[in-house]
């Protein structure tokens, strides 16, 4: 009653059941969900409904839910998302990070169930064993369910998958800018690079480029084709490259000597 094709995430759930020690009860559940029991299956709010067509002629009436996370706890988990480029990827392309547990477990929390006992619900049935087999018909329907979209299981924590993608695109836009920033505060403009605008005394500074030395020799050997009927066409090439390095070098010194000589 698994799929080693399944997606990871649906495998874990099917895993979570499988272990489920009255196997018998599970198989009449996988029957009944395989068979088109289900007549329904739909989300109010964190609650799965549903009903199930039995031997009586009314269906029964199916609830499952989970334990929900607060919204301070997941506050805390979104944040934890939204700062991993990487997962915030997955997760906005609709796809759920193998890893993603840990971010849970780092607030103790967890995303998956641990065992069945931690999955509540109710059956309108007569049978006072559960999961019933109508239970265990929607237990495999959710794993359908699970792999059309993983962001289910999110919703049965509490968050429903456009509040949560709303809520990692807020936080990734308010960290990009940021980071931006700095970046830019980081790097150098070209322009000011030879630029300085305190005055020099002549006699005590001196400034003079740097003609012996191109950013290619300083770069050491280039991995070119090693064809010796190539060499003579790359040592021309290189040379061409040395001698447009000197050229930009020394035009950008003459003009900042220029700049500095009409403050």
């Amino acid at each position: 009653m698994s799929n080693v094709s399944e997606p990871w995430w649906v495998q874990q759930w099917l895993d979570l059941i499988n272990a489920y020690r009255f196997k018998k009860r599970l198989e009449r559940g996988w029957r009944y969900a395989r068979e088109g029991h289900v007549l329904s299956i739909r989300f109010q709010g964190q609650k799965v409904e549903a009903e199930v067509q039995g031997t009586e002629p009314t269906p029964y009436r199916v609830a499952l839910w989970l334990d929900p996370i607060q919204d301070e706890d997941w506050n805390y988990v979104i944040d934890a998302l939204a700062a991993e480029a990487r997962w915030s990827a997955l997760l906005l392309a609709g796809e759920m990070p193998a890893d993603i547990e840990t971010v849970f477990a780092r607030n103790g929390l967890r995303l998956f169930p641990f065992s069945l006992s931690d999955v509540h619900s109710r059956c309108s049935c007569p049978d006072k064993a559960n999961p019933c087999k109508h239970v265990s018909a929607i237990y495999y329907r959710l794993g359908d369910r699970f792999s059309e979209d993983p962001f289910v299981l999110f919703q049965l924590r509490g968050r429903h998958r456009d509040q949560l993608l709303a809520e990692l695109r807020s936080r990734r836009q308010i960290s990009l800018p940021a980071a931006a920033t700095t970046a830019a505060v980081a790097a150098p403009k070209l322009q000011q690079f030879w630029d300085y605008s305190a005055p020099l005394d002549p006699d005590l500074v001196v400034i003079t480029p740097n003609l012996g030395e191109t950013v290619i020799d300083q770069l050491g050997s280039l991995p070119l084709a090693s064809d010796p009927r190539l060499q003579t066409s790359a040592n021309q090439w290189l040379g061409q490259l040395r001698q447009l390095y000197g050229d930009v070098a020394q035009a950008v010194f003459l003009e900042s000597m220029a700049t500095a000589s009409d403050r």
